[in-house]
């Protein structure tokens, strides 16, 4: 299944960009990031249509779910063991999302209840997804308790 990162705005040269791409690249399962422009205001650069293929759309939002790192994984290895193509992780820009927009996602999640800067939130997806594809192949990477 492909792990797709869908962000409004450019990451850059950043530290926060050395972060993603190292996660990333310890992600056994395909993945991709698209960058899309930052038009400001929710709406204005409306999340991509999901009718493509058999997708599960999954939308970084402050008002999402909250979920342990072991039940993110289990969603994951659930979505890919029923076939599903593509994995698609939306992150919106300072503005967020329209309501419309969050009714069509699959599943929303936040990383707790504070705000986090769409960059910041791009690495810890990064970090979050090395960890749910660790934990589906059984590598120690996760510890709890």
């Amino acid at each position: 299944m492909l792990l797709h990162i869908i962000a409004r705005g450019r990451i850059g040269r950043s530290s926060e960009a050395e972060l993603v791409e190292r996660y990333l690249k310890r992600v056994t399962w395909p993945t991709k990031v698209t960058e899309l422009p930052d038009r400001g205001g929710p709406g204005r650069g409306k999340a991509p249509p999901t009718a493509l293929s058999p997708a599960i759309s999954i939308m970084l939002d402050e008002g999402g779910q909250q979920l342990t790192s072991m039940a993110f994984a289990e969603r994951l290895g659930r979505w890919r063991d029923d076939g599903m193509r593509e994995c698609r992780f939306l992150i919106g820009a300072a503005d967020g999302f329209t309501d419309d927009e969050r009714n069509a996602a699959t599943l929303r999640i936040a990383f707790g209840a504070m705000t986090w800067p769409h960059m910041m939130a791009r690495a810890m997806l990064a970090e979050q997804l090395w960890r749910a594809t660790s934990i589906l192949a059984n590598h120690p990477y996760h510890r709890e308790g």
